[in-house]
């Protein structure tokens, strides 16, 4: 497997998976073979609407998709163009660099890593283009990470973001809505299949109290929303994991609780190869659930805190801090009224919104069946 990395800015030594939460320089380092190879960005049909955070109820919202996406780039010549490769664009945050599973020569590897190796049945036969970076908003996909991995031309594109967008102070799931809506579109009409993921949230995994986590949790119910509206729209490969069963064990995360350990990238890798595969868009060898690496340790969270924990729990008081204070303040409010069903109410009328103001028709450049290329790519790279 050929592999492609996130910016082109040096990969952290991170073992805790240290997240920035969303610009690197323009340009490509080429690693080695079983390395990544990082592109870097700038920063500079109706359906109805369904509930994230489970497979919940429809909210009957009526929407429609964006305006026509801009001219994707030119074929390159056939003579500079690989034969019977499959190119896999990863987009996205420190989830998709690979924050949390230390690869064994230094640096990220991550769950798109692990899937890439079980896309086809020879390794060689698959390219990875990861354009992720830590600490990336939605809106970075935007502004630098799309035309990055537009420029690679993938067959599959992952577009897993949105859970940073929950640690910011300035949290908006109209603009939310509005980015993923761009990205995901724009790569569908560019004719790729793109894989989505819906996420757990923070809260929850940083085990915070019931009245700092709620606020956190809604937000996080409120990007799954649009992931799955979306999803749906632009019939995605989605994998579920915002009530997933190995979302609680312990194993699976990494010291910081926010990232996930070598073991949960191979579980979520596998969640992707299962689902690629039902569609046949798969067709090697299920990613091993097998580690290379320790499993996070008790010193190893030490020092993670003692080394960078610390200047992150810092970066998180300055911006989110005071503003979830304040939200955890009306939620104990309205805890004592009995009124909790408000904030609720509230916030699902803000994602419907947030959709219905996705609503300019996309009639050109409609998404091209992607998944017959693929089958037959993978079945003449088998031959």
């Amino acid at each position: 497997m050929s592999a492609v990395c996130g910016p082109g800015v040096p990969v952290p030594a991170d073992p805790a998976g240290q997240e920035g939460r969303d610009v690197p320089s323009d340009g490509v380092v080429v690693a080695a073979p079983t390395a990544a190879r990082r592109i870097a960005g700038r920063r500079p049909g109706e359906e109805t609407a369904e509930q994230g955070g489970r497979d919940g109820e429809p909210c009957g919202l009526i929407v429609r998709p964006l305006p026509a996406c801009p001219p994707r780039p030119p074929d390159p010549p056939a003579a500079d163009r690989p034969l019977n490769v499959l190119r896999f664009a990863a987009l996205g945050d420190s989830l998709s660099e690979g924050m949390g599973d230390p690869a064994p020569a230094g640096g990220w590897r991550g769950w798109a890593v692990h899937l890439a190796g079980g896309l086809a049945p020879l390794p060689e036969a698959v390219e990875l283009v990861n354009v992720s970076r830590s600490g990336a908003l939605s809106t970075d996909l935007v502004d630098g990470q799309l035309a990055a991995a537009r420029t690679a031309r993938p067959h599959l594109a992952s577009v897993v973001a949105g859970a940073n967008d929950t640690l910011r102070a300035a949290f908006d799931i109209r603009r939310v809505a509005e980015a993923l809506d761009t990205v995901i579109g724009t790569l569908r009409a560019d004719g790729a299949v793109v894989l989505t993921a819906c996420l757990p949230d923070p809260g929850r995994m940083l085990g915070l109290p019931a009245p700092l986590a709620r606020p956190l949790a809604r937000r996080m119910r409120a990007v799954n929303t649009v992931v799955h509206t979306l999803s749906r729209r632009y019939e995605a490969v989605h994998v579920h994991l915002a009530d997933h069963s190995w979302v609680e064990e312990r194993a699976a995360w990494s010291v910081d609780r926010l990232h996930p350990s070598e073991l949960g990238h191979r579980l979520l890798a596998r969640e992707f190869h299962a689902a690629l595969t039902v569609r046949g868009l798969a067709t090697g060898r299920p990613p091993a659930e097998a580690l290379d690496g320790p499993p996070p340790s008790l010193l190893s969270g030490a020092w993670w805190m003692a080394t960078r924990g610390t200047r992150w729990v810092a970066d998180r008081c300055t911006d989110l801090l005071p503003d979830l204070l304040k939200l955890a303040a009306l939620e104990c409010r309205h805890a004592v009224l009995g009124t909790g069903h408000r904030l609720d109410a509230r916030d699902r009328l803000e994602t419907r919104a947030a959709l219905a103001a996705i609503t300019p028709e996309r009639t050109a450049d409609q998404p091209r069946d992607t998944d017959h290329a693929i089958r037959t790519n993978g079945a003449t790279m088998a031959g």
